[in-house]
């Protein structure tokens, strides 16, 4: 049975997600288009592996979804109104100071 995730879970999860590079580079491209694995793979300049694995936690958190489409499987952002969060977000970040960083970067790895 499908359940609705609360807000906080809602933000942990698209946290998550953005947490790693590759995962934003991956929302990104699907941005703009669905894709399948093997083309992400080829465009993001990463193993099919690693990608595969990196999918698999987007799927997990709820922002991407598969398609299947003949013998192969295509992938999309789950909703269209993600593209218009990732939009947000990237242009809010831009508005940072690019020589700042968080003051725990080097003892929690965040920013």
């Amino acid at each position: 049975m499908l359940t609705v995730a609360s807000d906080i879970e809602v933000l942990a999860r698209f946290g998550r997600a953005l947490a790693d590079p590759i995962r934003c580079r991956i929302l990104l491209a699907l941005r703009d288009a669905p894709a399948y694995p093997a083309d992400l793979a080829d465009t993001l300049g990463v193993s099919r592996t690693r990608l595969s694995n990196h999918l698999a936690c987007l799927r997990d958190c709820g922002l991407v979804v598969t398609v299947p489409d003949g013998r192969r499987t295509r992938y999309e952002l789950a909703d269209t109104r993600l593209g218009h969060a990732l939009d947000d977000l990237r242009t809010a970040v831009v508005a940072v100071e690019t020589d700042r960083t968080c003051p725990d970067t080097e003892t929690k790895g965040c920013c």
